[in-house]
C-alpha cells in the first residue's frame, strides 16, 4: 500500500479537510483567483472523431477495475473481462498470483474459455487443443512435428497489465502504463482506512442508459444537483454547501460532503459490520473518490459501492454498481444488504432519469457546451485530463478544453484551496 509523498498524519488530514468544509459553508463566492471555466464543447459528447480519439488515447490506456478477489478466490478460478471489446481473461494462478491475458490462443486466435466465469486446471484452446498453464506458458500442442522448429517458450499467452489495491483487481492494456498505486496518488493511502485487503464482495448489477458515458459520469462528480432531484433521499442527510473538493494529478479527485447532523446515522446500515477505527471522514461524512477515468466510490465504514461507467458506443453506456462489505470475520453477509442495495437503486434512478434527454439536447443546435461553476470543477478537471491523455495537439482546437486548473491541483493529500491549512 502506498503512502503520501508528503509526510502527514491521518489526524492532520482529517483536521484540514474539516477546516475546508467550514470554509465552504462560510464563503460568499468562489475563492479569489479561481478562474471562470470556459464552455466544455458539446461535440466532446457527440463527435465520432473525438470519441474515437478518446477510446484509443484514454480508455485503452487506463487502469480499469475488473473484479474482486472473492470472484476468483481459489487457484484455477477465472473471469472474463470484455467491457471495452478486447477479450481479457483474469486468472488466479496456482502460485496465488492474479494475472490477466488476452483470451486468445497464439495459434489462430480461438478462445481458451467461453464461460464468463469458472474454474480450470489449465487453459486449453477449444479449437485445436493448444494447452497453456495458468501462468500463460504454452506446454503442449497437437502434431508438433508439423511446426518447423517450434519453440514453445516463444508462444505463451499475451499478457495484460494486472495489479491490485487490496482485494480490488485492475487491468490496463497499455504495457507502458504507470503502476496502478502510483497512478492513484493519495487514494490508496485514504483507502487504508477501510482495509481494502479485507473487503468482501456482496453484489453487482448493471443498468443500461441511452447517453454518452460522460453525460452520466458528470452527474457523479458534483453535488450541485442534490436539491433538485434528491430532495427526498440524499439531500435529506447530506449538505452540499459544505462540500470540499481536492483535485489530484492524473484526473483523480476527492469530493467530501458533510452530513447535515454530526450524530446522523444511516438507518439502512444499523446493525451492519463496520471497519474499526474509522475516522470522521468515513464515519460522519461522505467522501467520494474519482479513480480516473470511470470509477466513482463514496466509501463508508459500513460498506463501499463502486460505481463504474462503461461506454457501449457513442450514445449508450452502462453504469455497473458493485458492493463490498467490511470483513465479517467469517460470518455470513448481513440480510440487511438487500434493503440497502434496493434503496440505492431508487437513488440511482433519480440520477439517471434525465440522461437520455440530455443526450438529445447535446446533439441539438440549441446546446453549445457545458457551463460549469466552482462546485462543478471536478468535471472540468476530468476533461482536462482527457485531453492530456489523448495528447493536446491531437484534439481538434474547437473541441479542446483550456488547461486552467493546474494551480488548483494538489500533490498532497488535502488540497490547495482556502481553509486547508497546509502547515
Amino acid at each position: 500500500m502506498s503512502t503520501p509523498p508528503t509526510p502527514v498524519s491521518r489526524e492532520q488530514v482529517v483536521e484540514q479537510l474539516l477546516a475546508s468544509m467550514q470554509y465552504e459553508f462560510a464563503r460568499t463566492g468562489p475563492p479569489e483567483g479561481f478562474p471562470t471555466l470556459p464552455l466544455i464543447p458539446a461535440g466532446r459528447y457527440t463527435d465520432p472523431a473525438f470519441l474515437k480519439l478518446e477510446a484509443e488515447g484514454m480508455w485503452k490506456r487506463a487502469w480499469l477495475y475488473a473484479c474482486h478477489l472473492d470472484e476468483i478466490p481459489q487457484p484455477g478460478h477465472f473471469l472474463q473481462f470484455t467491457r471495452l471489446g478486447s477479450p481479457l481473461l483474469i486468472v488466479h494462478g496456482k502460485d496465488g498470483v492474479i494475472r490477466a491475458f488476452y483470451n486468445t490462443c497464439r495459434h489462430r486466435g480461438a478462445p481458451l474459455v467461453k464461460d464468463l466465469q469458472g474454474q480450470v486446471d489449465g487453459l486449453v484452446c477449444q479449437y485445436h487443443g493448444w494447452t497453456y498453464t495458468l501462468d500463460g506458458r504454452l506446454v503442449n500442442l497437437r502434431d508438433k512435428r508439423d511446426f518447423n522448429e517450434m519453440d514453445l517458450n516463444c508462444h505463451g499467452l499475451a499478457t495484460v497489465r494486472c495489479e491490485r489495491l487490496g482485494n480490488f483487481i485492475f487491468v490496463n492494456e497499455a504495457a507502458d502504463a504507470m503502476p496502478l498505486l502510483e497512478s492513484l496518488g493519495h487514494i490508496p493511502w485514504y483507502f487504508e482506512e477501510v482495509k481494502p485487503e479485507q473487503t468482501r464482495f456482496v453484489h453487482k448489477k448493471s443498468y443500461r442508459v441511452k447517453c454518452n458515458v460522460k453525460v452520466l459520469l458528470d452527474a457523479f462528480l458534483e453535488v450541485y444537483h442534490l436539491k433538485s432531484i434528491h430532495q427526498q433521499t440524499v439531500d435529506r442527510f447530506l449538505d452540499h454547501r459544505g462540500t470540499t473538493i481536492t483535485l489530484w494529478p492524473r484526473g483523480c479527485s476527492l469530493m467530501l460532503t458533510p452530513n447535515r447532523r454530526p450524530d446522523w446515522e444511516d438507518p439502512g446500515t444499523k446493525g451492519m459490520p463496520r471497519v474499526p477505527g474509522a475516522t470522521a471522514l468515513t464515519a460522519k461524512n461522505n467522501p467520494s473518490f474519482m479513480f480516473y477515468p470511470n470509477l466513482v466510490t463514496p466509501i463508508a465504514d459500513s460498506g463501499i459501492p463502486f460505481l463504474l461507467f462503461w461506454p457501449c458506443g457513442d450514445r449508450e453506456m452502462e453504469i455497473e454498481v458493485v458492493w463490498f462489505s467490511p470483513d465479517t470475520g467469517g460470518e455470513p453477509l448481513s440480510p440487511l444488504w438487500k434493503a440497502r442495495i434496493d434503496n440505492f437503486e431508487r437513488i440511482l434512478y433519480e440520477d439517471t432519469q434525465f440522461a437520455e434527454y440530455i443526450q438529445q439536447s447535446v446533439e441539438s443546435a440549441g446546446f453549445r457546451g457545458l457551463t460549469l461553476n466552482y462546485q462543478e470543477r471536478r468535471i472540468y478537471h476530468w476533461h482536462e485530463e482527457l485531453d492530456r491523455r489523448i495528447g493536446l495537439e491531437r484534439v481538434p482546437e474547437h473541441l479542446r478544453v483550456t488547461q486552467l486548473l493546474a494551480p488548483f491541483v494538489s500533490t498532497n493529500p488535502v488540497g490547495t484551496l482556502p481553509g486547508a491549512d497546509q502547515g
